[in-house]
């Protein structure tokens, strides 16, 4: 069964909504990242030493040594790792991130996309560069001071560095005004899913047109609009069918679709399966 958390007593009024910890004891300390779950907060874990697996919705990212797994908000994770594991761990929140920087900045972060590959490799030869880096960070937040400028920017280094590592060829690129407003339309499809399925609707929250809403997705990202809501309603019906004990008129009702037989129509045409087969092959 899923459950949602939101921040298990890592965030206090000192930190602003950021936190950073050890990989060594955090399941002990924190049962609950073993049960999938959705959180409301960025994780990422940078595993020095370690076996395990990590689940990030319908991936199964393995546990390995000089691996960094980003965990995005609103996606369903669950961790396995054994208590030899060794590395750190960086939660933090939009708001937190926003207060200095515009919080579109995080979706110029090629990892930080929705369809990213959650996950890099940190090389041996950089090992030394990242202790030292990490290491700034985590004694800057363990002064727990009430100005968190520096820990902030320390934090923005640290994702330009991950970014280094998933795009090497590449760099960030500033956000232009049709990929804000894609962003910002991702983000209504994961908080109006349930109720909101056509185009119009969230064309009317953007307060543009639905033909240019189409036509700025079609050139962003390859999709209309219509394409992508299908995607995250899709990708909605997955994980509640593989996490949940739910029958399947209930997931049909908690996704907004007027009968199940509807609903069972939907998921075969997206996925060539019922939501019955489905559920049998995970």
């Amino acid at each position: 069964m899923i459950f949602s958390i939101w921040n298990m007593g890592l965030f206090g009024k000192e930190t602003g909504s950021f936190w950073m910890g050890e990989l060594t004891g955090l399941l002990e300390s924190f049962p609950q990242l073993e049960i999938p779950h959705k959180q409301d907060f960025y994780m990422i874990l940078l595993v020095e030493e370690g076996e395990g697996a990590v689940s990030v919705d319908h991936q199964t990212i393995r546990i390995d040594d000089g691996k960094a797994i980003i965990i995005r908000p609103h996606t369903v994770s669950a961790i396995d790792m054994n208590k030899r594991a060794k590395g750190k761990i960086i939660c933090f929140t939009d708001g937190f991130f926003s207060m200095r920087y515009n919080n579109n900045v995080l979706n110029q972060f090629s990892f930080m996309k929705i369809d990213a590959k959650p996950y890099m490799w940190i090389s041996g030869e950089s090992r030394e560069r990242w202790n030292v880096l990490l290491g700034l960070l985590n004694d800057e937040f363990r002064q727990n001071k009430t100005e968190q400028t520096i820990l902030r920017s320390y934090l923005n280094i640290i994702l330009f560095e991950l970014e280094r590592l998933y795009n090497p060829a590449g760099f960030v690129k500033s956000t232009n005004l049709k990929q804000e407003k894609i962003y910002r339309f991702e983000q209504l499809i994961l908080k109006y899913l349930d109720t909101k399925k056509l185009p119009s609707d969230y064309a009317e929250l953007l307060n543009i047109t639905p033909n240019y809403l189409n036509k700025i997705c079609k050139e962003e990202t390859g999709n209309t609009a219509g394409s992508l809501i299908r995607k995250r309603v899709d990708s909605e019906a997955r994980r509640m069918l593989k996490h949940s004990n739910l029958p399947i008129n209930e997931i049909a009702d908690k996704l907004g679709f007027d009968s199940t037989s509807y609903f069972v129509t939907f998921f075969k045409k997206q996925t060539g399966v019922t939501p019955e087969q489905f559920r049998k092959s995970e």
